[in-house]
């Protein structure tokens, strides 16, 4: 075995997994570690239950994956080892980087190394992979940043086809290293972008701002068509042809939500504020997407009779998902349910699991099949 063939993830939830299974089909001998013992001997066993696609196919047909809970084991397979471990938002929308400061503290018990890559792939604040170099470096680390962007619903996909690859590199030889790793996993050809580490974390977070700019455009300009008696689509379709916009995320709808792009907007307000910048077109953005809510909610009750029920097929932040993060379908169905409408929902178990958690009774229940989500 070749142990530049070898590499190690840290942290294999969601992501981190689908990431794993990516580099084994790449060709590289994987050890995921987790320190969830169930969950990981569910993933040795090949039983996990995944709403990703691909990933139960993925894991069945893996030959040179192997979980582990064992640190030690995990460290001492690989040269590189990427850390995927869960950050969310703290209330002042800085990222929680708790996850990874267990880890890495785990890391330093584990003892000085001759010589190994440390790449952070989880969306850390600005400036946080500089500040573990300095911690690692004594230990043995090269720390580099090297962030995804992925959908849920389609993370494997996007994993083997991305746009672009963004390297914040420790130096070049780390550089190397990372690009070649894309070169082997990549079906597509993406643009590889190399810079500093904290070049990479701003990248991460204002290339999804701008996502969640497009998106608020977007709904803005579909307001104004819809107040002046048009449709919004013809428009929007016209206006994203233009190839300076593009028609991606470029359609009327609802807000944007789930876990991606609201906490980046949040980390990046918080980041620009702290170094004395105002970013008033990301707290525009932010309040557009509370604000076009209001206006959908307000359309809806203008048009729709009390007396008839109104049923929705799908109430997470996007269809194909069972997620239900800051979803603004959610909360739409919630608003018009506490409004006096007879509100349905037709959703996955799943999903009816979650929602019935946080919300009881207040709405009627049908299930529907998982085959309709793929």
């Amino acid at each position: 075995m070749e142990n530049e063939k070898n590499i190690t993830v840290l942290g294999i939830g969601r992501l981190g997994l689908c990431f794993a299974l990516t580099l084994e089909r790449g060709g590289y001998n994987v050890v995921g570690y987790d320190i969830r013992k169930d969950y990981v001997c569910s993933i040795e066993n090949k039983t996990l239950k995944s709403y990703e696609p691909g990933v139960e196919q993925y894991l069945l047909e893996a030959e040179n994956f192997r979980p582990t809970t064992d640190l030690e084991e995990a460290i001492n397979h690989a040269n590189i080892l990427f850390i995927l471990v869960r950050t969310t938002s703290l209330p002042d929308g800085k990222y929680d980087t708790s996850q990874v400061e267990k880890l890495l503290e785990a890391i330093e018990k584990h003892g000085r190394v001759k010589s190994k890559h440390l790449v952070i792939s989880c969306n850390v604040n600005p400036g946080y992979s500089d500040a573990v170099q300095k911690r690692m470096k004594k230990f043995g680390y090269i720390v580099s940043y090297n962030p995804e962007w992925v959908a849920q619903g389609r993370i494997l996909k996007d994993q083997a086809y991305p746009d672009l690859v963004v390297i914040g590199q420790a130096n070049k030889e780390a550089g190397d290293v990372i690009e070649q790793i894309y070169k082997n996993i990549c079906k597509s050809n993406p643009k590889i972008h190399r810079m500093d580490r904290l070049s990479a974390e701003i990248t991460k977070v204002s290339l999804n701002c701008f996502l969640s700019t497009k998106l608020s455009y977007a709904n803005m300009i579909g307001e104004i068509a819809l107040k002046s008696g048009v449709s919004p689509d013809p428009i929007l379709a016209a206006i994203g042809d233009d190839s300076r916009i593009n028609p991606k995320y470029f359609k009327y709808g609802f807000g944007y939500g789930g876990p991606c792009l609201p906490r980046d907007t949040r980390a990046m307000v918080n980041y620009a504020n702290k170094i004395g910048i105002n970013p008033s077109i990301i707290k525009a953005v932010m309040e557009v997407n509370k604000s076009h809510l209001a206006f959908q909610i307000e359309q809806f009750v203008k048009k729709h009779d009390k007396n008839k029920p109104v049923v929705i097929d799908s109430v997470t932040y996007k269809p194909g998902t069972v997620i239900i993060e800051e979803s603004q379908q959610l909360l739409f169905a919630v608003e018009i349910a506490k409004r006096g409408y007879k509100v349905i929902i037709r959703e996955h178990p799943e999903v009816i699991r979650q929602v019935k958690a946080l919300y009881g009774n207040l709405f009627v229940y049908e299930e529907r099949e998982y085959k309709e989500y793929n």
